[in-house]
């Protein structure tokens, strides 16, 4: 006797979901035998559709369901959603749930400390450790404050209106507690840090505070937003060393912005629209259908700087060699991804 075709198929179906999440029934094998048995002792009108085989195919164990949301619950995303409700808009408010920018702002930190180490020997753990908590906490900082300036802009896009503060999660006050509360934790960790990075990094903060407002101002935002997240290749030089070394430093911390200016003029492609609309600017207004031609600008500048630092540096084989990785990686973002974001957007 033949299986019917949808029968068929949903076994097929449910034994690579079954293989796919690690999960295996001892009766699975028997299942073709359960149904012609059932089919013989049952006829179609008594045979309650809760109990029939076809039902337990077509709606496989909720194990599976459960396995999807315990891995899901590891991930960032995962984790703010799984935060009790009070706590949830002030955790998307730091954009905890998008680590992404965390890690954009920590990774030019991680190039200084790498470069700072000492010939042979792998990069301070404390210090990686330190910066990256440092980056978490500002990232956050930065977000609430871009936020509070961006209240009544924020609720005219529709990418940003369930921002918890556009929202109205959120409060004006409650929000500069909450800022309160992530500096004062932020000075915590820079204050573990010698004299000279303490003041270094101190003098950051007039640039996260005024980022916000340069798209009020002028069309390099993007600009203002690359010196701001890369100040820490700047810092975690100093941080290890003492001081900064100008001749690696300088060179590195151009790069980045010039990183920043690649990556975030990507972006505000998406945004374009809404720009217009609400009357603030960015690069990608700026350079218009010439914006591949300045990516690539930026791209050779970028990488132009990161070959000094690392001849200023004396790095070896391996540094240029990551380095003509990295040149291959930002071609190939030029060349498709920006397309797909003007095609797209």
């Amino acid at each position: 006797m033949m299986l019917p075709a949808r029968l068929t198929s949903q076994i097929i179906l449910n034994t690579w979901r079954l293989r796919h999440h690690g999960t295996c029934y001892s009766n699975l094998p028997s299942l073709s035998s359960n149904y012609l048995n059932n089919q013989r002792k049952t006829t179609a009108s008594t045979h309650h559709p809760e109990n029939s085989p076809q039902s337990w195919l077509l709606n496989p164990p909720t194990r599976l369901d459960a396995t999807r949301k315990r891995l899901f619950s590891l991930s960032a995303a995962g984790i703010v959603n799984s935060a009790p409700a009070p706590m949830k808009p002030y955790l998307r408010l730091m954009r905890l749930d998008k680590p992404i920018g965390t890690w954009l702002l920590y990774l030019p930190c991680t190039w200084s400390i790498g470069l700072a180490a000492d010939p042979g020997c792998l990069p301070h753990l404390g210090m990686l450790t330190l910066f990256g908590t440092g980056a978490l906490l500002m990232r956050g900082a930065g977000c609430t404050i871009n936020d509070m300036w961006d209240k009544d802009f924020d609720k005219k896009v529709a990418r940003t209106a369930t921002r918890p503060i556009a929202a109205g999660e959120i409060t004006q006050m409650q929000a500069l507690v909450f800022l309160g509360g992530q500096l004062s934790l932020a000075l915590g960790v820079l204050l573990c840090l010698n004299y000279y990075s303490i003041a270094l990094g101190a003098a950051s903060l007039s640039l996260v505070v005024t980022y916000p407002l340069m798209k009020r101002i002028t069309y390099w935002p993007q600009l203002v937003l690359g010196l701001t997240f890369n100040w820490g290749a700047l810092l975690g030089w100093s941080a290890v060393i003492g001081s900064c070394e100008w001749s690696v430093c300088l060179p590195l911390y151009f790069s980045g912005v010039m990183w920043t200016l690649i990556y975030d003029t990507i972006y505000a492609h998406q945004d374009k629209d809404d720009d217009i609309r609400v009357g603030v600017k960015s690069t990608a207004l700026r350079f218009q259908e010439q914006t591949k031609p300045w990516l690539s600008g930026f791209m050779v500048a970028m990488m132009s700087g990161l070959i000094v630092a690392g001849v200023n540096a004396e790095q070896t084989l391996p540094y240029y060699a990551t380095l003509s990785a990295v040149a291959i990686h930002l071609t190939h973002q030029v060349r498709v991804y920006l397309i797909y974001c003007v095609l797209t957007f």
